[in-house]
Formats: structure tokens, sequence, C-alpha cells
């Protein structure tokens, strides 16, 4: 628990006068949260404690979630991936699926380590990405990034791809009548709304209904902006005059053309006819994605459009006990199922809580009780709701079907249960929670500019603490002590760079100028062992580095697994399967087994990444080496470290660099019990877990 994380806290004055902080036990809460693994998050993560137990659990079990979606795929870096695990509508082979890329980059973005929303970003918009596989805000993700760090390189360079790739929308998917863009609400990751079930006359939903959405509207409008910005920062002047009339022609369109006085609602219109739909007509209820308009802040600060928040809160529309619903109980097919995979519920938006969702909508109504005021002071939704409903959603997260922290896909909003609950739901990433308590919560407000805005919407919190945060190249923290009995000093502290910056006796906005620094340099070193396609895909065709592995009979996708740039330590019960991932040997009986890797030419290899998994049914090797195919056959690669192997964490071994094309994992699994090779990276380089140059 948070009350019982042992901290040093305390205030100190230096002989200029400055005030400065002592901090969290950030080893304490890195090895109680994420055990042997707490190495890899110690540099990467900021590290924050709250009075509310829930909520901090939350946070740093999101942190796991980013982890266990970071997939390396060698050459290109690393992408975020939303399933932990492959599915048939990925884009092959990375696993890459555009729909969550907004979630990913604005989750990353408070990633200490920029590599992972570097490489991505710079992935997504490269030859091997599908960015238009579903709607999506990826150039204004990129955009939030650079508001937290600050770094112009990472953009520019992406201004022209991002101008095609809003072209190809425009060329495609804009009705030039209306000054809108349509889609097919599976084509916008939500399958069964209304538009989709009504336009087949109830009888299914999962295609068709495309329709003028407030969600491809309001991700355009935003895409818009965020290249007008990066236009202005390489002096395109044209390019941004360009984009912000195409993104302020949108905003007059959604707000003249989508409000619906009626609903008082942002609500779709129908693109496409068919028996029960017609052009341009409304659909017939409220869905959860009218707030998505505020989360880019498409909307005038007006209060006629102050009503659509009373129906998040009210439990006969879209407040469900449990969990936000995407429609409301007076629509004819709420909740109604028509989709199964055997016997098991299938993905549908007609009223579910999704994760999806919540997460967007939080982060709107944090942008409208931040800088909406005339909306706030209408008082139809206060801070309050706002610390509610993220409760609500960090309660889901508790998973009332399989156990422990667990978030998957949709939830029923009366049980607060799982409704999909497939093996491929587990530990789902298209939501985000670690940016909702930062910008929301704590209050941090990422600006272009070089100044530092807090407003934290923390109201009933008796104290909080983040640190470790680098915003503009700075080292930040924000404390909260309601009484000044946690930490000390009570009221809101701020501070950068080590040193009280900013304060105040109340929850209250607090500004203060930065100095923009340099981001520490990370490290990119390259996996030389990653293989993204699996054997099953056409094993008779090598594909190098090609695994194999002494046992015979071995599972080939689950060999292929222990060099496909996927790690996690998640809980496997049961040995089912479920969430499971590396290569499962025989218990042991006290004989070796190896796992090689083929590279198909010599490569210089000098270090290696090596991950097991641990519970009570599998366990860590007893003893383990690394050898090399040389010139007189099977070695011990040369002045080798072998450290201890952890279960659940990552061993680094190291050599003097060898030349082989052949290299193999010799282990011994304990008696009576296999072990799992998650995952053991090759390198070129001397990789020792450093994330930054010293």
């Amino acid at each position: 628990m948070a009350g019982s994380t042992k901290i040093a806290l305390f205030g100190l004055v230096l002989s200029s006068g400055r005030q400065v902080l002592a901090g969290l036990n950030q080893a304490a809460l890195a090895g109680k949260y994420f055990g042997n693994d707490a190495p890899w998050y110690q540099d990467r993560i900021p590290f924050f404690e709250v009075s509310d137990t829930a909520i901090m659990d939350v946070y740093y079990y999101r942190w796991q979630v980013f982890r266990a979606h970071q997939r390396d795929l060698g050459a290109d870096g690393y992408i975020s991936t939303e399933f932990i695990d492959d599915v048939s509508w990925q884009t092959q082979p990375s696993a890459s699926i555009n729909a969550a890329t907004q979630f990913h980059l604005n989750e990353g973005r408070w990633c200490r380590d920029r590599r992972f929303r570097v490489d991505y970003t710079n992935f997504m918009y490269g030859p091997d990405a599908n960015p238009r596989a579903y709607s999506d805000s990826t150039a204004l993700s990129a955009w939030n990034a650079y508001l937290v760090d600050g770094v112009q390189s990472d953009l520019t360079g992406l201004l022209d791809s991002m101008q095609n790739l809003y072209n190809h929308w425009q060329d495609t998917q804009y009705d030039s009548s209306k000054g809108l863009f349509y889609v097919e609400p599976i084509a916008d990751g939500t399958e069964y709304t209304i538009a989709s079930i009504d336009a087949s006359c109830g009888s299914d939903g999962f295609t068709g209904g495309t329709a003028f959405r407030p969600s491809i509207n309001t991700y355009q409008y935003g895409n818009a902006r965020a290249i007008a910005n990066i236009a202005e920062l390489v002096g395109k002047a044209d390019v941004a005059a360009d984009y912000n009339a195409r993104a302020e022609a949108i905003k007059k369109n959604v707000q003249s053309s989508l409000w619906n006085s009626t609903f008082e609602h942002f609500i779709d219109r129908y693109y496409a006819s068919t028996q029960c739909s017609t052009y341009w007509d409304f659909i017939r209820g409220r869905e959860l994605v009218g707030y998505v308009p505020w989360l880019h802040n498409l909307p005038d600060d007006d209060t006629v459009y102050a009503p659509a928040w009373a129906h998040l809160i009210d439990p006969e529309k879209l407040g469900g006990l449990y969990g936000m619903r995407t429609n409301e109980p007076s629509y004819e097919y709420y909740m109604k199922q028509y989709r199964y995979q055997g016997t098991a519920r299938e993905c549908q938006w007609n009223g579910p809580a999704w994760p999806y969702q919540t997460s967007q909508v939080l982060g709107a109504l944090a942008n409208v009780l931040d800088h909406y005021p005339k909306t706030a002071a209408e008082n139809t939704i206060t801070a309050q709701d706002y610390m509610n409903l993220l409760r609500q959603y960090a309660k889901l997260h508790y998973n009332k079907n399989r156990g422990g922290l667990n978030i998957e896909e949709d939830y029923d909003s009366a049980t607060g249960a799982p409704i999909v609950g497939l093996d491929r739901s587990s530990h789902y990433f298209h939501s985000s929670f670690v940016d909702l308590v930062v910008t929301g919560l704590v209050g941090i407000r990422p600006r272009a500019d070089d100044v530092l805005e807090i407003n934290p919407l923390a109201v009933d919190i008796k104290y909080f603490r983040i640190e470790g945060l680098i915003y503009h190249g700075n080292e930040v923290s924000v404390q909260w002590d309601a009484d000044g009995s946690r930490y000390g000093t009570k009221g809101l502290v701020v501070e950068v760079g080590g040193n009280v910056v900013g304060t105040s006796k109340t929850l209250a906005r607090v500004t203060v100028n930065v100095t923009r620094k340099a981001p520490p340099q990370y490290l990119r070193y390259i996996a030389k062992s990653i293989q993204l396609e699996n054997s099953t895909v056409d094993p008779q065709i090598p594909r190098y580095p090609v695994g194999s592995v002494s046992v015979p009979d071995a599972v080939p996708y689950q060999v292929q697994h222990a060099i496909d740039g996927r790690i996690w330590f998640f809980p496997q019960p049961n040995n089912t399967g479920i969430i499971s991932h590396g290569w499962l040997t025989p218990a042991g009986n006290g004989s070796e087994v190896w796992h090689m890797v083929d590279f198909g030419n010599k490569i210089n290899l000098t270090s290696a990444e090596v991950a097991f998994y641990a519970d009570g049914g599998i366990g860590v090797p007893t003893a383990y080496r690394v050898e090399a195919n040389l010139a007189n056959g099977w070695q011990i690669v040369p002045k080798a470290k072998f450290p201890r192997l952890v279960g659940n964490g990552i061993t680094y071994a190291s050599w003097s660099t060898v030349s082989t094309s052949q290299i193999r994992l010799v282990f011994t699994p304990p008696k009576g019990l296999p072990s799992r090779l998650v995952e053991w990276k090759l390198y070129s380089e001397l990789v020792d877990g450093s994330v930054f140059h010293r």
C-alpha cells in the first residue's frame, strides 16, 4: 500500500536561500511494483505516490502495460502494440495497429526514455506501417509529445509524410459539400454503433453505417492543427496557413452540423444510405463519442454546449454504475449481443464500457475544467466528477473475472466485469491512464512555450507527489499535501531541477518559466536476433535469423517467440497458455537444453539480454552459458561474464566479440519444473541495461 512505502521527503534550505526537497524512495517503489524487473523502470518512468491506493497501484500497473507492449523490431526500433500477442487484423509482421497509436504516444510521452516514442512515430510514417487502417490522430499525438520534451527534430522531418497522409484521407473520405470527413464505424475502431446497427435495420452492425462522426472529424481537426504548428517551427508559413484554414473549416462544420440541439450532444449523421438510413440524417441517440471534440479543443467555449456534460453523470443516460456507457439504455438495441467467438461474446459498442473511450472522455473533461471557463462555470460537471470518474475507471483494472490487475477490451457497466475475456484481451493497450494522472489529477498542462503550467484536479486527494518527470529537458516534481502531515510542507509545491520554483497554499493554477534544455540522450542499441515472422507463416522458407531448440517436437511458434522482440512477465494462471509467451521447456531432469539463433551469415556479437519467466510452476534455470559455433565447433564465448539468472527480469551477459553465424543459450531447467525463455536478444555492442549516455 502507498502508506506503507517508506519515503524520504523533507525541506532543506541552501546557503543561497533556495529551497530544495528530497524525494520519494524510488528504489523501494520500483522493487514493490516491478520486482526483479525494477531496473528497466528506474530511469524510465516518473515515480508517483498518492493517498488513493487504487489510483497509485493502477498507475504503476499501467507502466507495466506500457513496457509489455514495446515490441522490438530490430533495425526499425520499437513500436507499441495494441494486443499483447498477435491478432489476425494487425499489420504484418510488426503487429502494429494504428487505431491505438494516439493512446500509445500520449501515454509514452511521459516515459523518460524518448527512444520508444521517437522510433514508433518514425515507423508509423514509414513504408511498413498501415496508417489508414483506422482513423487516428497520430500527427496530433506526435505534437503532444513535443509539448513535453520540446525536441523539434523529432517532428520536422515528418512534416511531408503527415501532409501526404492527411491529403489521402481528404481525397478519399471527405464530403466537400458538407466540409466533413466520414468513416465506417468499424474503421473508427467502434463496431456495432447506433449508425451501423440501424443501417442494417437492427439485424447486425459489424460493418456498414458509414457516417460523419465526431471522432474522425475531431482527429482531422487536431491533425491539421498539429501540421500547421510543425510547419511554423520550420518557417513554412504557407503550409501553416493552409492547415489552420482546414482546421477552422472542420471546427465550424462540426459545431454547425454535428451538434444536435434536441439531444444536446455531438452525434453522427449518416453518409451512406440504406433501407433504414438516409444520407445526412442524424442517428437516433447519444453516444460517448460525442465528447471527443473537447479532447482536441475543437468546440468554442460556449455555454450552448455545456449541457452535454450532464449526460455523462446521469445514471439513466451515459453514466453507468461501473463505467461510462458507449450509448444509452433507451436505445432499442442497447447491449443486444450480436457477435460471438464460439460461445464467448465479442466486441460491440452498443452500450459496453470501453477503456478506449473512457480515457478519451476523461482527457476531454480535464480540458473543459482547465481552459473552458464559461463551460466550467455552468457547473454541469466539476473537478469532483473528474476524480469520481477517474476512480471508477481505475477500479475497472481490477479484473473481476481473472483476478488482479488486468485491463481488458470492454466491460459491462452494470457489473464492472469484462465482457469479451478472450486470450487476446488481457493487458489490452488501447487506452491511457498515466497521461490522465499526469495531466488531470496532477494537472501538468504541456505547452509549446517555455512555461511549466500546473492546474491539479485532485480536489479530494490528501497528498500526492510525482517526480523524475522530464519537461522541456528539465527534471520536474509536483507535490501536494493538504495539511502538511505527509511531507511536512502544506500546499502545492513545484520543483524544477530540484529547486522549489512555485508554491500555492491551495490547489490552484501555478505557472513558472523554464529554460529549455536538451533531454537526456538515450541509447539506441539494435538487437540483431529479432525475427518478427514465426515459422507457421511458411516453414519451408527460412527467414534469418532463425531459432531452433535441442528438444524434439518443440512447438515452432514458441521457439520463434523467444526471439520475436516481445517481453512481459504477467502471471500465467495454471500454465494454460493464456498470455504466455516464449519457449517452454520440458520439466527439468538435470539435463541441459539449448535455444539457438542462426543468422545465415557471420555477424559480430558481444552481449545478450536474457529474460526468463518464473512462478510456482515454472522455474529459473539453475545454470546457463552462451556458446558460439566457431572454427573449432561449439565453444563457450571468450572472456564471458554470466551473472546469476533472475526470474521475471533481465540478465545481461557479455563476452569478447565473436564472429559467428550461430549462437546458442545453453541452460539447465530446475528438476521437476520447466523453464520459460521469454526472450533473448543479441547485440554487436556491449549492452548492460543503461538507458542514457553517461
